[in-house]
């Protein structure tokens, strides 16, 4: 799979060129850790990303994948980064909500619900992101969506009624928000953990894509997946600033380029796989299905409170942010 990203991203031109620079023997090194398993698509594509540029600065940055939460859980990596116990990491935009509210403005339910729109929604709010990043002593290399959010459960669920009470996994604010809305009880479980919270009655529910149900075969303990498209929330790759800024201007550039790349090859790659997850779902004993109208309905009118109540909190630069979306 790397191999053909890496061809993908087009890097082998870009790494050849490097070497017949002849580019310096490493000079830096940096650990990466990433939450989700090997397996998942963000790992493989932050794993093609390190390798290009391993190859395309012939050595002199050596970027090495910690995938899975191994060298640091997906609570920590944000915090390890911005300290500079490890030089660069991803993690899902939204769990930094609780900081910022611009953090959560991919999470806004039903205000983009396509790969398109979530591009555009993503080209709005990226300068803005940036900005927000830097005052928190990190660089953002490149993001890739979540192919679109759908309800887990263990049960049939035709309105929100059928859902009180249950235990719902929650992931970011947002999602604890949704919980709170149709009467569930949000628990925050990261997605390492999933699989034993589900396993032991911890977590009954959650909303996510059809790649993290496949990812952690949920189908052992879930019955229903209900396709509503909530949202496509991102991860994103960032760099402490110090590790940036050490490197010089040609590195930076070439990282930069590759990270630009990245970012189209993940998405590409997260909407091929997002029709094939739901198969893989409903292979596995999955009752895979839209939301009736009713519970669909019901879904609408809390993204439309939580719109307003995200709005308020992310202030003028929210409202900035999603005019100019609503305006491309």
């Amino acid at each position: 799979m790397k191999a053909t990203m890496l061809k993908t991203l087009g890097v082998s031109a870009i790494a050849t060129a490097a070497v017949f620079a002849g580019a310096p023997a490493a000079a830096e090194k940096w650990d990466m850790p990433m939450a989700y398993s090997d397996s998942n698509f963000h790992t493989q594509n932050g794993k093609a990303f390190a390798e290009a540029v391993n190859v395309a600065t012939g050595g002199k940055l050596e970027i090495v994948v910690h995938g899975g939460g191994s060298l640091f859980k997906g609570n920590e990596i944000k915090r390890a980064v911005q300290t500079g116990q490890a030089p660069a990491g991803e993690r899902l935009l939204s769990a930094h909500q609780n900081e910022s509210a611009i953090f959560g403005v991919d999470s806004i339910p039903f205000l983009a619900t396509s790969f398109e729109a979530s591009d555009k929604l993503w080209q709005a709010a990226r300068p803005t992101i940036e900005k927000t990043l830097a005052e928190q002593n990190l660089v953002l290399l490149y993001a890739v969506p979540w192919p679109p959010q759908g309800l887990y459960f263990n049960k049939e669920v035709n309105s929100t009624a059928d859902s009180k009470g249950v235990k719902f996994r929650a992931y970011n604010a947002a999602t604890a928000r949704v919980a709170e809305l149709m009467g569930m009880l949000p628990v925050q479980i990261e997605a390492a953990e999933l699989v034993q919270a589900l396993a032991t009655g911890v977590a009954e529910a959650f909303v996510s894509s059809g790649s993290t149900g496949y990812d952690r075969k949920v189908w052992e303990h879930l019955s229903h997946f209900y396709e509503v498209n909530a949202w496509l929330p991102r991860n994103y790759v960032f760099v402490n600033k110090q590790a940036w800024d050490a490197l010089d201007a040609d590195t930076q550039n070439i990282v930069k380029g590759i990270a630009m790349l990245a970012e189209r090859a993940g998405t590409t790659k997260s909407q091929q796989l997002s029709g094939w997850y739901l198969a893989q779902l409903a292979a596995n004993g999955m009752k895979v299905q839209p939301a009736g109208d009713q519970l669909r309905g019901e879904l609408e009118a809390i993204g439309a409170t939580m719109s307003g109540e995200w709005m308020e909190a992310a202030g003028d630069e929210g409202k900035a942010i999603v005019d100019a979306y609503k305006a491309m």
